[in-house]
């Protein structure tokens, strides 16, 4: 298992992001966790961080392999991944099918070492 954390700068309003999150809730809970289980994801949680840039989501996951679940999500056209990918541009800016893990991170601190 490995964590990947990723921030993601939000270009459109608070308020479509939480819609976004409804929709993940709701209409699409189902889609949604199969979507996760088949890309070996175990946890995934998204924090919403206020800068004096603008807000961004940071997004931490806990995940078997992100580099072969990153690869399958880019190439994914399934209906569910094809919406989530749009929201995730139209929100971020970010093109998941370029980008599938978002902006690059890379770790420069861990407690307990």
């Amino acid at each position: 298992m490995e964590t990947i954390v990723r921030a993601f700068p939000l270009k459109k309003s608070v308020e479509d992001l939480e819609a976004f999150v409804e929709s993940l809730r709701a209409e699409w809970k189902e889609s949604a966790a199969k979507f996760y289980r088949g890309y070996g994801v175990a946890q995934e949680s998204w924090h919403l961080q206020e800068t004096n840039a603008g807000p961004w989501v940071i997004c931490v996951t806990v995940i078997d392999d992100s580099a072969q679940a990153a690869a399958n999500y880019a190439k994914s056209t399934e209906k569910f991944q094809s919406w989530f990918k749009e929201k995730v541009h139209s929100l971020s800016g970010i093109n998941p099918d370029e980008q599938p893990l978002g902006p690059q991170t890379r770790q420069i601190f861990s407690w307990p070492e």
